[in-house]
């Protein structure tokens, strides 16, 4: 990007040219709408209407700057320090997962599936960002939301973002594995879960910009034991669900029959797979009866 010419256009130009050996055309344009929107408040509009609108040579300096950090393979959502998810706007950091669009499906079907259940306690376990407890509290304004996870660092952002978000959710540091043979004294309506669920074999197969700069602890499971939560959240479950009560796994596409499978085998009824928009098994959902 030439400092004697700095338009927009030439701005967008630097951008795409400088990574197009990193990323995808498509990926590409929609990373640069949203960088460019983050830093500077420019839309999609802005970027084809005014491309000869001239740009600080600060402005110039944080695109390079952006550039920069994304050839080291770090990803876009940590780099801005936030990221849109159903509607929301959630700071993200390397202590969480980055908030996945195949989650807003989940979100989709707890809403759809229960919306008129007023005052409804729902809980969601291993929350991270809090993406899902919050985005279902905001959804489902007269439900009590809880979320456990283990990481104190993972809760501070949750907290954080019920903060940003206005959004009252109760947060508790928990590790589910060490739960599943406590009985609370309130009883929920829904339990949701997207916990850890990829093998350390599929390691090798991970994206680096995943493995360099999201946590392990929200990721990977022992090769030997990879449904080591659903068969521990689901046990919590018998335990903690109301009559009738409905419980949600977010799954790994390759254990979707297993999940299943292990659900039947503890007696929860309607138990069945549901498929992503990209048609990759993605959801368990079952009731306690």
């Amino acid at each position: 990007m030439n400092q004697t010419n700095n338009t927009l256009k030439s701005a967008c130009d630097f951008f795409k040219n400088e990574l197009k050996g990193t990323f995808d055309e498509s990926e590409l344009n929609q990373m640069l709408q949203i960088s460019f929107f983050h830093l500077f408040g420019w839309s999609r509009t802005d970027l084809v209407l005014n491309q000869e609108e001239l740009i600080s040579a600060d402005n110039a300096n944080k695109i390079r700057d952006l550039i920069f950090a994304l050839k080291t393979n770090k990803p876009l959502a940590q780099i801005l320090g936030e990221w849109e998810f159903y509607g929301l706007v959630f700071k993200v950091n390397e202590h969480t997962l980055i908030p996945r669009p195949e989650t807003e499906e989940l979100i989709e079907l707890i809403v759809a599936e229960n919306v008129d259940f007023e005052g409804s306690n729902i809980l969601d376990i291993g929350t991270g960002t809090g993406c899902i407890a919050i985005t279902l509290k905001s959804e489902m304004l007269n439900a009590n939301v809880t979320a456990f996870d283990i990481s104190d660092e993972a809760l501070k952002m949750a907290k954080e973002n019920a903060r940003h978000n206005k959004l009252n959710v109760a947060f508790k540091q928990v590790n589910i594995l060490d739960w599943k043979n406590q009985e609370l004294d309130d009883k929920y309506d829904v339990i949701v879960s997207n916990p850890p669920y990829i093998p350390e074999k599929e390691r090798i197969l991970m994206h680096q910009n995943v493995l360099d700069f999201e946590p392990d602890l929200a990721l990977f499971v022992d090769n030997n034991e990879p449904l080591i939560f659903y068969q521990t959240i689901a046990e919590f479950a018998l335990k903690n669900l109301k009559r009738t009560g409905k419980l949600y796994f977010e799954i790994n596409e390759n254990y979707g029959e297993a999940t299943k499978q292990l659900l039947i085998d503890k007696n929860f009824n309607n138990v069945c797979i549901l498929k992503d928009i990209n048609g990759k098994d993605r959801i368990v959902k079952a009731i306690i009866q």
